[in-house]
């Protein structure tokens, strides 16, 4: 059974930087698609940044390229998103999510777990 459980959101002031952690439990194998999405009050689900662990590529939606840094710790099965430069447009509830396979797009469908949510607020 396989569980995702994200921490490290909070409220922040514009300017500032956050590190969300995605740590998961119950794979049987160590190479996947991690994924960080977001979504805010009205609006899509949205593709962040991917990584396909064990040392593989790292993927970043260009709207939030050169302020966030996706990045994986294999000894604790978890990945952290680095946010820099935080904006209150960042304001969202940010989500995990794991496939088998990193696509060339960041499908919220491709995904097939979700942790529950960390919620982000920039003011």
């Amino acid at each position: 059974h396989v569980q995702l459980v994200e921490s490290g959101g909070g409220s922040v002031q514009a300017g500032g930087s956050l590190r969300l952690s995605c740590t998961a439990s119950g794979y049987t194998s160590s190479r996947r698609c991690m994924g960080w999405f977001r979504q805010a009050p009205g609006k899509e689900r949205e593709g962040v940044a991917r990584i396909y662990t064990g040392g593989g590529r790292t993927y970043y939606a260009d709207s939030v390229k050169g302020r966030l840094t996706i990045s994986e710790d294999s000894s604790k099965n978890t990945v952290y998103l680095q946010i820099d430069s935080l904006k209150p447009e960042d304001t969202a509830m940010y989500y995990c999510a794991a496939a088998s396979a990193c696509a060339a797009y960041a499908r919220p469908a491709d995904f097939r777990y979700w942790g529950q949510g960390t919620q982000v607020t920039v003011s």
